[in-house]
């Protein structure tokens, strides 16, 4: 997870909830998250909560994470208790999930389903960075049960990635595509990141091309956001490196959604286009849409019936906690009631299904109908009940969503 969570107050040892958080448990989707800490290298621009082997240090390894994993997921049906809540997603994250063999992975989806119960057709994800698969991990990935693999391509553009301290070769995502629908995977994502230092619009225009030549049926794209702390902020600091242009990036941003759309993927939520409805990400959709989910591993967070929670960030003192039978969790923060509604705007407000009306006071209605006068909410959605962004809305949107929180 990226950046640092706020204080809290401290999650007690066995991990319970308020009974008040368990109340809604099984009346929205519930998923499970599972957080891989563990990268061959660090990339310049990412501060997620990963480690190198040389970052490790003694008390965790990738050999005994599995087995930490499944303990937690133990942890969390004691917790949740014997409620019927069948998992509709799963996703492994990181750091480089693929880092870990496929019959690890395995085993933590069956614990999964031992202690919950999958629900008929579930979503499980995991992501990859493609120099870490080939056909033969994917195919025996797809054995162990999961269903859509989402790989960090970035750039199609050999200096671009060079800026990004990437490591795959250009050309790699592309092949772990037809890998991975040769292997079985229905579903297929691409992440791509715009507006990296020295990257020119043709550059971006052949990462573009060269994704949807690929045929996934769901592409993310990304800012670059450089993030406090990392190799790329120090180094635009130094001079070494332009920051990234706010005008350049709007340019980017349009002329994705423009050649994505050519090719038959919509956008559903701000960053991210689908082939259709089947192909959208569940999980993400969980997490926007008011959800509950679980999330498993050093500094995961979660969320439960308005608690949220997230665990301590280094595997050393997350293998520490487990061993010791404690919850990993560090701190928690239990949200008011107005802090929800104002979570809830936000997040519906960047799907492409929008915010309903009913939702905003009457300073964030009148927000609404500004923005709609200013061309940044569609008129249309809007006499129907909705708020949805127009696409001008979309390069604007973090303005326009404040005004509506009020």
């Amino acid at each position: 997870m990226p950046g640092l969570p706020p204080d809290g107050v401290p999650v007690p040892a066995d991990g319970r909830l308020p009974e008040a958080a368990l109340d809604g448990l099984g009346k929205h989707p519930f998923g499970i998250y599972v957080h891989v800490p563990f990268c061959v290298t660090r990339c310049g621009y990412c501060d997620f909560n990963t480690y190198t082997a040389a970052e490790l240090g003694s008390g965790a390894s990738r050999a005994s994470y599995a087995g930490q994993a499944i303990e937690e997921i133990r942890l969390a049906r004691r917790v949740l208790r014997p409620a019927d809540k069948p998992v509709s997603t799963v996703f492994f994250g990181g750091g480089t999930p693929t880092l870990l063999p496929p019959a690890d992975i395995g085993a933590i989806l069956r614990a999964i389903d031992a202690e919950f119960g999958l629900a008929p057709g579930a979503e499980v994800t995991t992501e990859a960075n493609p120099e870490t698969v080939d056909a033969g991990v994917l195919a025996e990935l797809r054995r162990q049960g999961l269903t859509r693999l989402s790989l960090g391509m970035q750039s199609s553009v050999g200096h671009v990635l060079a800026v990004l301290d990437r490591v795959h070769e250009p050309g790699r995502p592309q092949r772990c595509v037809g890998w991975a629908r040769a292997a079985g995977f229905e579903h297929v994502s691409l992440d791509l990141i715009y507006g990296t230092p020295g990257e020119s619009d043709d550059d971006w225009a052949r990462s573009l091309d060269s994704a949807l030549a690929a045929g996934p049926d769901h592409i993310s794209a990304y800012a670059l956001i450089v993030e406090h702390g990392t190799r790329l902020a120090a180094r635009i600091r130094r001079g070494e490196l332009a920051a990234p242009d706010d005008d350049a990036m709007a340019d980017r941003y349009l002329a994705a959604d423009e050649r994505l759309g050519i090719a038959g993927l919509g956008w559903y939520e701000i960053s991210n286009w689908a082939a259709g409805e089947k192909a959208q990400c569940r999980h993400n959709l969980l997490y926007w849409t008011g959800g509950d989910w679980w999330g498993i591993g050093p500094g995961a967070h979660s969320h439960v019936g308005g608690v949220r929670w997230w665990n301590v960030r280094h595997p050393a003192a997350y293998a520490e906690r487990i061993a010791a039978g404690r919850s990993p969790g560090q701190a928690r923060e239990i949200l008011t009631a107005a802090e929800r509604r104002t979570e809830q705007i936000m997040l519906l407000t960047r799907l492409a299904s929008g915010c309903p009306l009913g939702e905003l006071r009457p300073p964030g209605r009148s927000a609404a109908a500004l923005a709609a006068a200013d061309g940044l909410v569609s008129t249309q959605a809007l006499a129907d009940g909705q708020v949805v962004l127009t696409l001008r809305g979309r390069l604007l949107a973090d303005a326009v969503i404040r005004g509506l929180t009020d």
